[in-house]
């Protein structure tokens, strides 16, 4: 009796594990995300007052937004946060993704050494862009086929410049945001990056970095920030349930506070926009 008494006790104390953690399991949900929401701290800062608002657990993966939608494609997360507008609504159009959603923006500015070797500063961004690349000045380029990445192979394209994929002064990291800013730095080049990570940049260093702002201001360089839920036709296993929570969540007049208080030195890194 004791024996019996004593495995009863051991397969009630599985069955209770399995269930919390299967409890957790239900009540995590998984996000594949632009490097930049995670290098500002913005994720780890909504995260926090989304477990306490609604108990779910936000993970996430951060990579360049072609990289998250490739997520999003093979099923392996449930929601995406991602920043390349053109590209969002074809992958949406093919079945990949449903509720797109605007929540937030910024805008991408280009950054370079204050000597400005390639006399780049108030121009255009095309006039920029095109000076660069006759001065062969260092460009130091994320080259992972992220939102900041596609941007700026349009700004090339826009400009009448051929990529310069095999150009000694071109510099690809493969990197977020950050390591390529730092990369810029050390190479005494330019690049461009969205003002969020910059304005965390500057707070890293203290309110005066290497790099400077130089090109900003031009209406090519929004940059929009959405949600999208990965579609349960594709991924039959997506949580819809928690996915519509956290898009609902984000979108909420007291979130898209949060987003606006969300400074450093003041200065706010995302703008929210939620319809």
């Amino acid at each position: 009796m004791k024996l019996l008494n004593k495995t009863t006790l051991i397969l009630l104390i599985c069955i209770g594990f399995c269930a919390l953690s299967a409890f957790a399991e239900n009540t995590t949900l998984m996000m594949a995300t632009t490097t930049s929401t995670e290098n500002t701290g913005l994720l780890d800062y909504l995260a926090a007052h989304f477990k306490n608002d609604t108990g779910i657990e936000l993970k996430w993966v951060a990579v360049g937004t072609g990289k998250a939608l490739e997520y999003g494609k093979n099923c392996d997360v449930d929601i995406l946060l991602v920043h390349a507008p053109a590209t969002e609504i074809e992958y949406v159009k093919k079945g990949y993704g449903i509720d797109r959603r605007e929540i937030m923006y910024n805008d991408f500015i280009i950054i370079g050494p204050e000597s400005d070797p390639a006399k780049i500063k108030s121009l255009t961004v095309l006039e920029a862009i095109s000076a660069i690349k006759n001065k062969t000045a260092n460009f130091v380029s994320r080259g992972d086929a992220s939102g900041t990445h596609k941007m700026e192979q349009s700004l090339w394209k826009d400009a009448g410049v051929s990529a310069p994929d095999k150009e000694s002064w071109y510099i690809q990291t493969g990197q977020g945001m950050l390591p390529t800013i730092n990369i810029a730095a050390e190479r005494n080049g330019y690049t461009l990056t969205d003002r969020g990570t910059y304005i965390k940049y500057e707070n890293n260093m203290s309110g005066n970095p290497p790099l400077k702002i130089l090109v900003e201001g031009d209406s090519k360089l929004f940059n929009q920030y959405s949600v999208i839920i990965v579609n349960p036709k594709n991924c039959p296993k997506v949580k819809l349930d928690l996915s519509k929570k956290f898009s609902d969540w984000i979108a909420d007049k007291n979130t898209q506070k949060l987003i606006q208080d969300y400074k450093f030195q003041g200065k706010s890194l995302f703008t929210p926009n939620a319809k």
